[in-house]
């Protein structure tokens, strides 16, 4: 059963590593990997000097930042929501309009936010309806970040209910009993036995989280870059592609790629490191 899960791993993970040598070459697609030009670290001396790389880093930094405090509690909230509702139906009619955004494409979920906030979207009519000011959002860079924030909630929080919802499942509902016993309230309960049962869960999804801080999302800054220019919504993936992919220099790509997958790993680890002084398990046992 594990085949097909594993032959993905291999053919999309671990067989891509192969071309990160030409992170360290002057990549020739004509000539090929082994009869390009070596050039060692020549690619990221040229990366670490370019101006252009050091903005898609804060950008990346700043918008992983926001998502990170904007985002990421919003799951545990909704399951936490979704969890004391007491009629199993209205759960899942609940759960199962949560879970649709997540199977849209970004093309689609921004043209939902186009025609919501853009500047023929429902509120600028309404705003002049009103008389008022109109304040085209798709185009501000400004409130970017809140922008593709509020995009990934409404697009995924739900389908991140779901590891959470399991957690809360495991629960053993004689330590509500006897909480309840003991004269705690809704509140109490919650802050008592649900969340401890829950924090193993979300320290595990918040060093998983930080690992992958420096992969904010591609299509969806991709598709919005034109709009609130590359000031704002350049990140190391889209970096990677218009100054490497898109002008034929892969190798530049490629270092950049590589770099970023570098910090990845020492953030994953440090992430761990800094949840097993907390006393949980994170990602692995010490």
């Amino acid at each position: 059963m594990t085949v097909p899960a594993v032959v993905l791993l291999l053919v999309f993970n671990y067989a891509p590593l192969f071309g990160l040598m030409t992170a360290f070459q002057d990549y020739d697609p004509l000539v090929g990997v082994w009869h390009s030009d070596w050039v060692g670290l020549d690619q990221f001396r040229q990366l670490f000097g370019d101006p252009l790389f050091w903005e898609s880093m804060k950008n990346t930094l700043y918008l992983s930042f926001v998502q990170l405090i904007l985002f990421f509690p919003v799951p545990i909230a909704l399951a936490l929501l979704l969890n004391s509702v007491l009629s199993e139906r209205t759960r899942n009619v609940i759960q199962s309009v949560l879970y649709l955004p997540h199977f849209f494409s970004w093309v689609l979920a921004i043209t939902v936010f186009q025609q919501m906030l853009g500047g023929a979207g429902v509120l600028n009519q309404l705003l002049r309806t009103h008389g008022a000011g109109t304040w085209d959002v798709m185009t501000d860079p400004h409130t970017f970040a809140l922008l593709v924030t509020s995009q990934a909630v409404w697009k995924e929080a739900g389908w991140g209910i779901i590891v959470f919802l399991a957690a809360l499942s495991a629960i053993n509902n004689e330590l509500y009993e006897a909480a309840a016993a003991d004269g705690a309230g809704r509140l109490r309960r919650m802050w008592h036995v649900t969340l401890p049962g829950l924090r193993g869960v979300i320290v595990l999804l918040l060093v998983l989280r930080l690992g992958n801080a420096l992969s904010v999302g591609f299509e969806q800054f991709l598709i919005q870059r034109v709009a609130v220019g590359h000031d704002a919504s350049d990140v190391l993936d889209t970096f990677s592609f218009y100054y490497g992919i898109a002008t034929g220099n892969y190798s530049y790509g490629a270092a950049a790629g590589l770099f970023k997958s570098v910090v990845s790993l020492l953030l994953i680890w440090g992430a761990n490191r800094l949840a097993h002084a907390f006393g949980e398990d994170g990602l692995y046992r010490r």
